[in-house]
Protein backbone atom coordinates (compact mmCIF):
# COMPACT_ATOMS: atom_id res chain seq x y z
CA UNK A 1 0.00 0.00 0.00
CA UNK A 2 1.22 3.48 -1.03
CA UNK A 3 1.57 5.52 2.35
CA UNK A 4 -0.52 9.23 2.69
CA UNK A 5 1.41 12.00 1.88
CA UNK A 6 0.58 15.04 3.94
CA UNK A 7 1.37 17.97 1.59
CA UNK A 8 0.92 21.77 1.93
CA UNK A 9 -1.69 24.04 0.30
CA UNK A 10 0.18 26.26 -2.41
CA UNK A 11 0.14 29.57 -1.31
CA UNK A 12 -1.41 32.57 -3.22
CA UNK A 13 0.49 34.44 -5.68
CA UNK A 14 -1.33 37.44 -4.91
CA UNK A 15 0.12 39.37 -1.43
CA UNK A 16 -2.78 40.08 1.33
CA UNK A 17 -2.37 43.99 0.79
CA UNK A 18 -4.03 43.62 -2.49
CA UNK A 19 -7.35 43.72 -0.96
CA UNK A 20 -8.47 46.74 0.35
CA UNK A 21 -11.23 45.23 2.69
CA UNK A 22 -7.84 43.89 4.82
CA UNK A 23 -6.00 46.20 7.13
CA UNK A 24 -2.69 45.48 5.45
CA UNK A 25 -4.82 46.51 1.79
CA UNK A 26 -6.50 49.30 3.43
CA UNK A 27 -3.05 50.54 4.63
CA UNK A 28 -1.43 49.93 1.44
CA UNK A 29 -4.46 51.82 -0.29
CA UNK A 30 -3.78 55.20 1.71
CA UNK A 31 -0.40 54.80 1.21
CA UNK A 32 -0.79 54.67 -2.79
CA UNK A 33 -3.53 57.14 -2.76
CA UNK A 34 -1.08 59.76 -0.46
CA UNK A 35 1.56 58.87 -3.34
CA UNK A 36 -0.70 60.02 -5.82
CA UNK A 37 -1.90 63.24 -4.31
CA UNK A 38 1.98 63.79 -3.82
CA UNK A 39 2.53 63.36 -7.24
CA UNK A 40 -0.38 65.33 -8.61
CA UNK A 41 0.60 68.19 -6.35
CA UNK A 42 3.04 69.19 -9.22
CA UNK A 43 0.11 69.10 -11.82
CA UNK A 44 -0.46 72.31 -13.48
CA UNK A 45 -3.83 72.93 -12.38
CA UNK A 46 -5.43 75.84 -13.88
CA UNK A 47 -5.69 79.40 -12.50
CA UNK A 48 -9.84 78.91 -12.69
CA UNK A 49 -12.06 76.59 -11.92
CA UNK A 50 -11.56 74.92 -15.46
CA UNK A 51 -9.22 74.27 -17.39
CA UNK A 52 -8.70 77.16 -20.11
CA UNK A 53 -9.21 75.77 -23.98
CA UNK A 54 -12.54 74.76 -26.31
CA UNK A 55 -14.63 71.67 -24.93
CA UNK A 56 -12.99 69.94 -27.96
CA UNK A 57 -8.92 70.89 -26.97
CA UNK A 58 -9.39 70.24 -23.37
CA UNK A 59 -11.02 66.68 -23.99
CA UNK A 60 -8.44 65.93 -26.36
CA UNK A 61 -5.83 67.04 -24.36
CA UNK A 62 -6.79 64.62 -21.58
CA UNK A 63 -7.72 61.73 -23.89
CA UNK A 64 -3.80 62.42 -25.28
CA UNK A 65 -2.17 62.39 -21.44
CA UNK A 66 -4.25 59.11 -20.93
CA UNK A 67 -3.33 56.88 -24.28
CA UNK A 68 -4.28 54.91 -26.30
CA UNK A 69 -8.05 53.60 -24.91
CA UNK A 70 -7.27 49.58 -24.57
CA UNK A 71 -6.49 47.59 -21.80
CA UNK A 72 -3.01 47.11 -21.57
CA UNK A 73 -1.63 43.86 -21.92
CA UNK A 74 0.99 44.36 -19.03
CA UNK A 75 -0.15 46.89 -16.34
CA UNK A 76 1.21 49.86 -14.92
CA UNK A 77 1.47 49.25 -11.42
CA UNK A 78 -1.16 50.98 -8.88
CA UNK A 79 1.65 53.98 -7.66
CA UNK A 80 1.89 54.86 -11.58
CA UNK A 81 -1.57 54.01 -12.40
CA UNK A 82 -3.31 56.44 -9.51
CA UNK A 83 -0.20 59.21 -10.38
CA UNK A 84 -1.25 59.50 -14.39
CA UNK A 85 -5.35 59.62 -13.45
CA UNK A 86 -4.59 62.48 -10.52
CA UNK A 87 -3.09 64.31 -12.62
CA UNK A 88 -5.18 64.25 -15.44
CA UNK A 89 -7.66 65.08 -13.21
CA UNK A 90 -5.94 67.70 -11.58
CA UNK A 91 -5.05 69.37 -14.93
CA UNK A 92 -8.09 68.88 -16.90
CA UNK A 93 -10.56 68.66 -14.98
CA UNK A 94 -13.23 70.88 -12.28
CA UNK A 95 -11.57 72.65 -9.21
CA UNK A 96 -15.38 73.00 -7.22
CA UNK A 97 -13.47 74.57 -3.83
CA UNK A 98 -12.29 77.09 -6.49
CA UNK A 99 -14.35 80.46 -5.12
CA UNK A 100 -15.22 81.07 -8.95
CA UNK A 101 -17.35 77.67 -8.88
CA UNK A 102 -20.66 78.76 -8.86
CA UNK A 103 -22.46 77.03 -11.87
CA UNK A 104 -24.55 73.98 -10.41
CA UNK A 105 -25.63 72.89 -7.56
CA UNK A 106 -22.46 70.77 -7.21
CA UNK A 107 -20.65 71.69 -3.83
CA UNK A 108 -16.78 71.13 -2.82
CA UNK A 109 -17.05 67.87 -0.73
CA UNK A 110 -15.95 67.92 2.77
CA UNK A 111 -12.90 66.09 3.68
CA UNK A 112 -14.63 63.94 6.35
CA UNK A 113 -16.71 62.76 4.21
CA UNK A 114 -14.39 62.05 1.17
CA UNK A 115 -12.15 59.76 4.09
CA UNK A 116 -15.57 58.26 5.33
CA UNK A 117 -16.46 57.10 1.94
CA UNK A 118 -12.71 56.02 1.41
CA UNK A 119 -13.15 53.48 4.67
CA UNK A 120 -17.14 52.64 3.29
CA UNK A 121 -15.35 52.19 -0.21
CA UNK A 122 -12.84 49.39 0.86
CA UNK A 123 -15.29 47.53 2.66
CA UNK A 124 -17.55 46.89 0.34
CA UNK A 125 -20.70 46.47 2.08
CA UNK A 126 -24.07 46.11 0.33
CA UNK A 127 -27.28 47.12 2.19
CA UNK A 128 -29.57 44.24 0.57
CA UNK A 129 -28.90 41.81 3.39
CA UNK A 130 -27.48 41.29 6.65
CA UNK A 131 -24.77 39.13 5.82
CA UNK A 132 -23.52 41.75 2.68
CA UNK A 133 -22.64 44.52 5.78
CA UNK A 134 -24.36 44.33 9.25
CA UNK A 135 -22.48 47.82 10.29
CA UNK A 136 -23.47 49.67 6.86
CA UNK A 137 -27.13 48.48 7.30
CA UNK A 138 -27.20 50.05 11.12
CA UNK A 139 -24.99 53.42 9.80
CA UNK A 140 -27.40 54.09 7.18
CA UNK A 141 -30.64 53.00 9.76
CA UNK A 142 -29.22 55.77 11.86
CA UNK A 143 -28.42 58.55 9.61
CA UNK A 144 -32.34 57.94 8.04
CA UNK A 145 -33.71 58.02 11.91
CA UNK A 146 -31.56 61.55 12.22
CA UNK A 147 -32.96 62.94 8.76
CA UNK A 148 -36.39 62.12 9.84
CA UNK A 149 -36.27 63.67 13.01
CA UNK A 150 -34.92 66.64 11.40
CA UNK A 151 -37.66 66.73 9.00
CA UNK A 152 -39.86 66.41 11.60
CA UNK A 153 -41.80 63.57 10.66
CA UNK A 154 -43.44 61.08 12.70
CA UNK A 155 -42.61 57.76 14.65
CA UNK A 156 -43.95 55.53 11.31
CA UNK A 157 -41.50 57.18 9.16
CA UNK A 158 -39.17 55.47 7.00
CA UNK A 159 -36.57 56.18 4.44
CA UNK A 160 -34.08 54.98 2.05
CA UNK A 161 -30.64 56.08 0.04
CA UNK A 162 -30.76 56.17 -3.67
CA UNK A 163 -28.31 56.65 -6.27
CA UNK A 164 -29.99 60.47 -6.51
CA UNK A 165 -32.67 63.23 -6.66
CA UNK A 166 -34.39 61.85 -9.79
CA UNK A 167 -34.54 58.00 -8.75
CA UNK A 168 -35.97 59.70 -5.78
CA UNK A 169 -38.43 61.22 -7.22
CA UNK A 170 -39.40 57.93 -9.28
CA UNK A 171 -39.62 56.11 -6.31
CA UNK A 172 -41.67 58.60 -4.31
CA UNK A 173 -44.27 58.88 -7.48
CA UNK A 174 -43.74 54.97 -8.10
CA UNK A 175 -45.05 54.73 -3.82
CA UNK A 176 -48.01 57.26 -4.76
CA UNK A 177 -48.77 55.19 -8.07
CA UNK A 178 -49.20 51.94 -5.64
CA UNK A 179 -51.15 53.87 -2.91
CA UNK A 180 -53.91 55.53 -5.61
CA UNK A 181 -54.18 51.87 -7.10
CA UNK A 182 -55.00 50.46 -3.42
CA UNK A 183 -57.60 53.32 -3.05
CA UNK A 184 -58.62 51.91 -6.46
CA UNK A 185 -59.28 48.63 -5.02
CA UNK A 186 -56.06 47.41 -7.66
CA UNK A 187 -53.10 45.58 -6.82
CA UNK A 188 -50.88 47.93 -9.33
CA UNK A 189 -48.20 45.34 -8.40
CA UNK A 190 -50.26 42.35 -10.25
CA UNK A 191 -52.20 44.16 -12.67
CA UNK A 192 -49.83 47.22 -13.76
CA UNK A 193 -51.04 50.65 -14.31
CA UNK A 194 -52.98 50.00 -17.18
CA UNK A 195 -55.84 49.26 -14.85
CA UNK A 196 -55.82 52.54 -13.57
CA UNK A 197 -57.70 55.02 -15.13
CA UNK A 198 -56.64 58.45 -16.32
CA UNK A 199 -53.55 58.53 -13.95
CA UNK A 200 -52.49 62.82 -12.87
CA UNK A 201 -49.73 63.73 -11.29
CA UNK A 202 -49.82 67.66 -10.26
CA UNK A 203 -46.84 69.64 -10.44
CA UNK A 204 -45.37 73.46 -10.18
CA UNK A 205 -44.53 74.69 -14.26
CA UNK A 206 -40.95 74.78 -12.19
CA UNK A 207 -40.59 71.51 -11.10
CA UNK A 208 -37.83 69.37 -12.14
CA UNK A 209 -37.76 67.29 -15.50
CA UNK A 210 -37.47 64.17 -13.30
CA UNK A 211 -41.03 64.23 -12.27
CA UNK A 212 -41.95 63.86 -15.99
CA UNK A 213 -39.32 61.06 -16.41
CA UNK A 214 -40.68 59.30 -13.38
CA UNK A 215 -44.26 59.36 -14.68
CA UNK A 216 -42.97 58.02 -17.90
CA UNK A 217 -40.59 55.53 -16.50
CA UNK A 218 -43.60 54.36 -14.67
CA UNK A 219 -46.16 53.62 -17.17
CA UNK A 220 -47.84 56.54 -16.38
CA UNK A 221 -46.65 58.54 -20.03
CA UNK A 222 -45.51 62.33 -19.19
CA UNK A 223 -49.04 63.60 -20.24
CA UNK A 224 -50.14 62.15 -17.05
CA UNK A 225 -48.29 65.29 -15.70
CA UNK A 226 -50.50 68.51 -15.05
CA UNK A 227 -48.35 71.87 -15.13
CA UNK A 228 -49.76 74.40 -11.97
CA UNK A 229 -48.67 77.60 -12.38
CA UNK A 230 -46.63 79.59 -10.51
CA UNK A 231 -47.27 83.06 -8.71
CA UNK A 232 -44.57 86.24 -9.03
CA UNK A 233 -42.80 84.57 -6.27
CA UNK A 234 -41.66 81.38 -8.56
CA UNK A 235 -43.99 79.00 -6.67
CA UNK A 236 -47.13 76.67 -7.11
CA UNK A 237 -50.48 78.50 -7.20
CA UNK A 238 -52.42 76.73 -4.46
CA UNK A 239 -55.59 77.96 -6.06
CA UNK A 240 -54.75 76.89 -9.36
CA UNK A 241 -53.97 73.45 -7.93
CA UNK A 242 -57.55 73.07 -6.02
CA UNK A 243 -59.19 74.31 -9.69
CA UNK A 244 -57.44 71.53 -11.49
CA UNK A 245 -58.43 68.97 -8.93
CA UNK A 246 -61.98 70.56 -8.94
CA UNK A 247 -62.14 70.09 -12.89
CA UNK A 248 -61.27 66.40 -13.00
CA UNK A 249 -63.90 63.77 -13.84
CA UNK A 250 -64.57 60.83 -12.42
CA UNK A 251 -62.51 58.83 -15.36
CA UNK A 252 -59.27 60.45 -13.75
CA UNK A 253 -57.48 59.15 -10.80
CA UNK A 254 -55.32 62.19 -9.09
CA UNK A 255 -51.90 60.27 -8.42
CA UNK A 256 -49.98 62.77 -6.99
CA UNK A 257 -48.83 66.51 -6.17
CA UNK A 258 -45.21 66.73 -6.08
CA UNK A 259 -44.45 70.01 -4.39
CA UNK A 260 -40.83 71.45 -4.78
CA UNK A 261 -38.66 73.00 -1.71
CA UNK A 262 -36.07 74.50 -3.75
CA UNK A 263 -36.36 74.88 -7.41
CA UNK A 264 -33.49 74.11 -9.17
CA UNK A 265 -32.75 77.81 -10.83
CA UNK A 266 -34.25 80.13 -8.03
CA UNK A 267 -34.47 78.00 -4.73
CA UNK A 268 -38.51 79.20 -4.48
CA UNK A 269 -40.00 76.93 -2.12
CA UNK A 270 -43.93 75.82 -2.77
CA UNK A 271 -46.44 77.02 -0.62
CA UNK A 272 -46.35 73.27 1.43
CA UNK A 273 -48.84 73.92 4.22
CA UNK A 274 -51.78 74.93 1.77
CA UNK A 275 -50.41 72.00 -1.08
CA UNK A 276 -50.87 69.82 1.94
CA UNK A 277 -54.00 70.59 2.96
CA UNK A 278 -55.38 70.48 -0.72
CA UNK A 279 -53.92 67.23 -1.43
CA UNK A 280 -55.44 65.34 2.10
CA UNK A 281 -58.91 66.92 0.65
CA UNK A 282 -58.89 64.80 -2.27
CA UNK A 283 -57.33 61.77 -0.74
CA UNK A 284 -53.98 62.44 -2.87
CA UNK A 285 -50.34 61.43 -2.34
CA UNK A 286 -48.43 64.61 -1.59
CA UNK A 287 -44.80 64.27 -2.30
CA UNK A 288 -42.30 67.08 -2.16
CA UNK A 289 -38.85 67.27 -3.76
CA UNK A 290 -36.46 69.18 -1.20
CA UNK A 291 -33.67 67.93 -3.23
CA UNK A 292 -32.30 71.63 -2.89
CA UNK A 293 -34.15 72.75 -0.24
CA UNK A 294 -33.97 70.04 2.87
CA UNK A 295 -30.86 71.39 3.26
CA UNK A 296 -32.37 75.01 4.99
CA UNK A 297 -33.35 72.61 7.81
CA UNK A 298 -29.86 73.05 9.31
CA UNK A 299 -29.90 76.47 9.62
CA UNK A 300 -32.02 78.63 12.16
CA UNK A 301 -32.30 81.07 10.03
CA UNK A 302 -34.02 79.10 6.82
CA UNK A 303 -35.84 76.18 8.50
CA UNK A 304 -39.00 78.51 8.82
CA UNK A 305 -39.27 78.57 5.01
CA UNK A 306 -40.04 74.73 4.79
CA UNK A 307 -42.82 74.67 7.18
CA UNK A 308 -45.16 72.33 6.03
CA UNK A 309 -42.59 69.58 4.79
CA UNK A 310 -43.60 67.46 8.06
CA UNK A 311 -47.07 67.00 6.45
CA UNK A 312 -45.52 65.36 3.02
CA UNK A 313 -46.71 61.72 2.35
CA UNK A 314 -42.79 61.78 1.03
CA UNK A 315 -39.16 63.04 0.34
CA UNK A 316 -36.66 63.75 -1.70
CA UNK A 317 -33.62 65.65 -0.25
CA UNK A 318 -30.13 65.59 -1.98
CA UNK A 319 -27.23 65.59 0.78
CA UNK A 320 -25.14 65.87 -2.31
CA UNK A 321 -25.88 69.87 -2.80
CA UNK A 322 -26.78 71.28 0.66
CA UNK A 323 -24.87 68.64 2.66
CA UNK A 324 -21.56 68.80 0.66
CA UNK A 325 -21.23 65.26 0.14
CA UNK A 326 -19.28 63.32 -2.77
CA UNK A 327 -22.25 62.18 -5.17
CA UNK A 328 -24.10 60.43 -4.38
CA UNK A 329 -25.95 60.84 -1.39
CA UNK A 330 -30.19 61.31 -1.92
CA UNK A 331 -32.45 59.67 0.34
CA UNK A 332 -36.31 59.26 -0.07
CA UNK A 333 -38.07 59.81 3.07
CA UNK A 334 -41.76 58.45 3.76
CA UNK A 335 -44.33 59.44 6.23
CA UNK A 336 -45.19 55.41 6.83
CA UNK A 337 -43.00 52.58 6.40
CA UNK A 338 -45.66 50.39 4.96
CA UNK A 339 -45.70 52.40 1.81
CA UNK A 340 -42.33 50.53 1.11
CA UNK A 341 -44.65 47.34 0.67
CA UNK A 342 -44.98 47.30 -2.90
CA UNK A 343 -40.92 46.68 -3.12
CA UNK A 344 -40.99 43.83 -0.92
CA UNK A 345 -39.72 40.97 -2.02
CA UNK A 346 -38.49 37.44 -0.81
CA UNK A 347 -36.00 35.75 -2.83
CA UNK A 348 -34.38 32.70 -2.23
CA UNK A 349 -30.42 32.99 -1.99
CA UNK A 350 -30.84 36.73 -0.17
CA UNK A 351 -33.72 36.56 2.43
CA UNK A 352 -35.77 33.55 3.20
CA UNK A 353 -38.18 33.85 5.17
CA UNK A 354 -37.08 31.97 8.25
CA UNK A 355 -33.95 33.89 7.94
CA UNK A 356 -35.92 36.68 7.76
CA UNK A 357 -38.12 35.65 10.84
CA UNK A 358 -34.77 35.20 12.24
CA UNK A 359 -33.62 38.97 12.54
CA UNK A 360 -31.12 38.09 9.17
CA UNK A 361 -32.38 40.64 7.08
CA UNK A 362 -31.66 43.55 5.34
CA UNK A 363 -32.72 46.64 3.15
CA UNK A 364 -33.81 45.08 0.13
CA UNK A 365 -37.86 45.51 0.13
CA UNK A 366 -37.22 49.45 0.60
CA UNK A 367 -34.98 50.03 -2.70
CA UNK A 368 -35.05 49.42 -6.63
CA UNK A 369 -31.89 48.38 -5.99
CA UNK A 370 -30.59 44.93 -4.91
CA UNK A 371 -26.69 45.39 -4.55
CA UNK A 372 -26.34 48.79 -2.93
CA UNK A 373 -23.22 50.60 -1.55
CA UNK A 374 -23.39 52.36 2.08
CA UNK A 375 -23.36 55.69 1.19
CA UNK A 376 -24.69 56.87 4.75
CA UNK A 377 -21.37 56.65 6.11
CA UNK A 378 -19.81 59.61 4.49
CA UNK A 379 -23.16 61.55 5.64
CA UNK A 380 -23.33 59.67 8.91
CA UNK A 381 -19.75 61.06 9.43
CA UNK A 382 -20.18 64.92 8.16
CA UNK A 383 -23.11 64.90 10.95
CA UNK A 384 -21.04 63.38 13.58
CA UNK A 385 -18.10 65.82 13.02
CA UNK A 386 -20.45 69.13 12.38
CA UNK A 387 -23.74 68.51 14.12
CA UNK A 388 -26.38 70.77 13.23
CA UNK A 389 -24.90 73.89 14.34
CA UNK A 390 -21.46 73.51 12.21
CA UNK A 391 -23.74 72.43 8.91
CA UNK A 392 -25.93 75.62 9.48
CA UNK A 393 -23.01 77.91 9.68
CA UNK A 394 -22.19 76.45 6.36
CA UNK A 395 -25.86 77.10 4.94
CA UNK A 396 -25.86 80.38 6.53
CA UNK A 397 -22.29 81.52 4.95
CA UNK A 398 -23.76 80.65 1.52
CA UNK A 399 -26.80 82.18 1.97
CA UNK A 400 -25.05 85.36 2.80
CA UNK A 401 -22.62 84.87 -0.65
CA UNK A 402 -25.98 84.87 -2.39
CA UNK A 403 -27.40 87.81 -0.94
CA UNK A 404 -23.78 89.85 -1.14
CA UNK A 405 -24.15 89.11 -4.49
CA UNK A 406 -27.83 89.74 -4.98
CA UNK A 407 -26.65 93.10 -3.53
CA UNK A 408 -23.57 93.84 -6.07
CA UNK A 409 -25.69 92.85 -9.03
CA UNK A 410 -28.61 95.42 -8.00
CA UNK A 411 -25.81 97.91 -7.91
CA UNK A 412 -24.69 97.57 -11.28
CA UNK A 413 -26.41 99.12 -14.30
CA UNK A 414 -25.30 96.74 -16.38
CA UNK A 415 -27.13 93.70 -14.54
CA UNK A 416 -30.63 92.63 -14.02
CA UNK A 417 -31.45 91.00 -11.06
CA UNK A 418 -33.87 88.90 -12.16
CA UNK A 419 -34.32 86.37 -9.14
CA UNK A 420 -33.55 87.49 -5.40
CA UNK A 421 -31.47 84.84 -2.91
CA UNK A 422 -34.23 82.67 -1.38
CA UNK A 423 -31.34 80.04 -0.65
CA UNK A 424 -27.99 79.88 -2.20
CA UNK A 425 -28.82 80.71 -6.07
CA UNK A 426 -29.06 83.97 -7.60
CA UNK A 427 -30.45 84.75 -11.40
CA UNK A 428 -29.28 87.86 -13.65
CA UNK A 429 -28.92 89.28 -17.12
CA UNK A 430 -26.06 91.22 -18.42
CA UNK A 431 -28.54 94.29 -20.15
CA UNK A 432 -26.33 94.88 -23.08
CA UNK A 433 -27.15 98.37 -25.27
CA UNK A 434 -29.31 96.15 -27.80
CA UNK A 435 -32.51 94.46 -26.14
CA UNK A 436 -32.70 92.27 -30.01
CA UNK A 437 -29.01 90.74 -29.08
CA UNK A 438 -29.33 90.23 -25.22
CA UNK A 439 -29.94 86.70 -25.04
CA UNK A 440 -27.27 85.59 -27.60
CA UNK A 441 -25.01 88.24 -25.42
CA UNK A 442 -25.60 86.21 -22.02
CA UNK A 443 -25.23 83.32 -24.04
CA UNK A 444 -21.58 84.14 -25.35
CA UNK A 445 -20.72 85.70 -22.01
CA UNK A 446 -21.23 82.60 -19.96
CA UNK A 447 -19.13 80.15 -22.94
CA UNK A 448 -16.32 82.88 -22.99
CA UNK A 449 -15.70 82.83 -19.39
CA UNK A 450 -15.94 78.53 -19.69
CA UNK A 451 -13.54 78.76 -22.34
CA UNK A 452 -11.36 80.79 -20.85
CA UNK A 453 -11.15 79.06 -17.38
CA UNK A 454 -11.61 82.12 -16.01
CA UNK A 455 -15.07 81.16 -13.62
CA UNK A 456 -18.06 78.69 -13.99
CA UNK A 457 -21.26 79.80 -14.01
CA UNK A 458 -24.64 78.84 -14.70
CA UNK A 459 -27.09 79.35 -17.27
CA UNK A 460 -30.97 79.30 -17.61
CA UNK A 461 -34.46 80.97 -19.26
CA UNK A 462 -36.96 82.40 -17.33
CA UNK A 463 -39.29 85.16 -17.72
CA UNK A 464 -38.05 88.47 -16.70
CA UNK A 465 -41.31 90.86 -16.35
CA UNK A 466 -43.39 88.48 -14.19
CA UNK A 467 -45.15 84.80 -14.47
CA UNK A 468 -46.67 84.93 -18.42
CA UNK A 469 -43.67 87.12 -20.36
CA UNK A 470 -41.26 85.55 -22.55
CA UNK A 471 -38.54 83.67 -21.78
CA UNK A 472 -34.94 85.07 -21.94
CA UNK A 473 -31.51 83.64 -21.56
CA UNK A 474 -30.37 84.69 -18.02
CA UNK A 475 -27.18 84.21 -15.89
CA UNK A 476 -27.20 82.18 -12.75
CA UNK A 477 -24.73 82.12 -9.53
CA UNK A 478 -25.43 78.71 -7.30
CA UNK A 479 -22.73 79.56 -4.86
CA UNK A 480 -22.25 76.41 -2.17
CA UNK A 481 -18.31 76.67 -1.10
CA UNK A 482 -18.87 78.31 2.86
CA UNK A 483 -14.75 79.10 2.13
CA UNK A 484 -15.81 81.72 -0.66
CA UNK A 485 -15.70 85.42 0.61
CA UNK A 486 -17.93 88.21 -0.38
CA UNK A 487 -14.63 89.96 -1.86
CA UNK A 488 -14.60 86.45 -4.10
CA UNK A 489 -17.73 87.41 -4.97
CA UNK A 490 -17.12 90.67 -6.23
CA UNK A 491 -14.61 89.32 -8.44
CA UNK A 492 -17.10 86.75 -9.93
CA UNK A 493 -19.22 89.73 -10.70
CA UNK A 494 -16.32 91.91 -12.33
CA UNK A 495 -15.34 88.48 -14.76
CA UNK A 496 -19.05 88.98 -15.95
CA UNK A 497 -19.19 92.45 -16.48
CA UNK A 498 -15.80 92.19 -18.16
CA UNK A 499 -16.68 89.11 -20.15
CA UNK A 500 -19.90 90.70 -21.00
CA UNK A 501 -18.19 94.05 -22.34
CA UNK A 502 -16.19 91.98 -24.62
CA UNK A 503 -19.16 89.66 -26.12
CA UNK A 504 -20.98 92.76 -26.70
CA UNK A 505 -17.90 94.65 -28.53
CA UNK A 506 -17.14 91.30 -30.25
CA UNK A 507 -20.95 90.86 -31.22
CA UNK A 508 -21.36 94.73 -32.52
CA UNK A 509 -18.20 94.25 -34.81
CA UNK A 510 -19.75 91.11 -36.35
CA UNK A 511 -23.11 92.42 -37.28
CA UNK A 512 -21.12 95.63 -38.80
Amino acid sequence: MTPLTRTRPPRSEFPPSLLAGSQDGLAEALATLADAVDAASTARRPDGPLPAGTPAEVLAAAARALGPAELPAEGLGAKAALELLATVLVEHGIDLSHPRAAAHLQPPALAVAVAADTLASAGNASLDTYDSGPSAIAVERWLIGALISLAGLGERADGVLTPGGSLSNLMGLLLARDAAAHRRGIDAREHGVAALPGPVVFCSELAHFSTHRACAALGLGEAAVHVVPADGRRRMRPEALAAALDSLGPDRTPVAVVATAGTTDFGSIDPLPQIAEIAAGHGMWMHVDAAYGFGALFSERLAGRLAGLELADSITLDLHKIGWQPAAASVLLVSDTTAFTALDREVAYLNPTDDSEAGYDGLLGRSLQTTRRPDAVKAAATFLTYGRTGMGRMVDACHDLARHAERRILAEPELELVSPAELTTVVFRFRGADPARSDALNGALRRRLLESGDALIGRTEAATQGPGSPKRVCLKFTLLNPTTTADDIDGLVDAVLDAGRTCERLIEEDAA
